[in-house]
């Protein structure tokens, strides 16, 4: 079973925790953690880049000039992709970049990315986080006692004050352990782990 240091907010020891192996102690496929962070990725993107046809851009759709005899290229309207202010051939049209991977790659994936932190030692488990007002400054203090400039704080369920008092704080991200996910994991430095999420992240992965 793999061994871990408890810390308060000051980053003074306060305790040992034991961690559970099939969750912080599992063989670490590079290939399956990337081929979930670019799921993550498709899933994000908006994919609203569109440009218009021929049919679709202003434009008169009476001939230029005749068809023969002026000396010009032969042309049908000033709608044509060859003129200035036509139409796009073959451009963008809005689309889903999304898909999915098994349920079961996820998970593991997910067990992966806390492995890798751990095995970094760059996993910490808090043994609690309150905070009793809406204040960035005083979670800023909190990073700075942790040494965590670039950091993921986990948390057991949404906390409204830790979610304003932090999204304005750059590299910084807290999320519940229902929100908990491998891009977010691998795009910061640090994990932290509060106490009390540990048992829920069980209870999510394990069960």
């Amino acid at each position: 079973m793999a061994e871990a240091q408890i810390y308060n907010i000051q980053n003074e020891k306060v305790g040992d925790i034991t961690l559970n192996d099939d969750l912080f102690g599992v063989e670490v496929k590079t290939h399956i953690l990337h081929d979930i962070v670019r799921m993550q990725r498709a899933n994000r993107r908006s994919g609203n880049a569109c440009t218009k046809t021929r049919i679709e851009v202003s434009g008169s759709g009476a001939k230029p000039w005749r068809q023969k005899g002026t000396g010009r290229a032969r042309a049908g309207n000033r709608r044509s992709p060859v003129w200035r202010g036509g139409g796009t051939t073959f451009g963008p049209k809005p689309r889903d970049y999304s898909y999915k991977l098994p349920k079961k790659v996820r998970r593991q994936g997910l067990k992966m990315a806390l492995s890798t932190r751990l095995a970094e030692e760059r996993l910490v488990v808090l043994d609690n986080l309150e905070m009793a007002d809406i204040k960035s400054k005083e979670f800023k203090n909190i990073m700075t006692q942790l040494d965590a400039d670039n950091c993921l704080f986990i948390v057991a369920d949404h906390d409204v004050i830790l979610d304003k008092s932090s999204r304005n704080i750059p590299n910084v991200k807290v999320l519940p352990v229902a929100g908990l996910n491998v891009y977010d994991i691998l795009l910061h430095k640090k994990l932290v782990l509060v106490q009390s999420s540990i048992a829920k992240l069980e209870e999510r992965l394990l069960s």
